[in-house]
């Protein structure tokens, strides 16, 4: 696994994981600015990662980086939607519009 970056010239936060065969690969999220709060668009996990629970240890990674640099989120995609319903220790960096 590598950090968690935001990658601001892209409008994307993404994490490095290595899959099952030890080749490195990404999960990321595109996002919208809306001042100190982040509209979470779209998350996606590379083929090769999906069902391996990358993707939700990238979103608990992206719920820490939201409470470190003061974020809020705004989640659109429906997997984030999902994941925050389910991890209710979450909401307090969620936002409405």
């Amino acid at each position: 696994m590598t950090d968690f970056r935001d990658v601001p010239a892209e409008n994307r936060f993404e994490q490095g994981f290595t899959d099952a065969e030890g080749e490195l690969r990404r999960v990321w999220a595109d996002y919208a600015r809306q001042g100190d709060r982040r509209v979470i668009l779209h998350v996606e996990a590379e083929p090769e990662l999906r069902g391996s629970g990358a993707a939700g240890d990238f979103m608990t990674r992206l719920a820490d980086h939201a409470r470190t640099h003061d974020l809020k989120l705004i989640p659109r995609c429906a997997y984030a939607v999902a994941w925050f319903r389910r991890h209710p220790d979450a909401a307090d960096v969620v936002s409405d519009l």
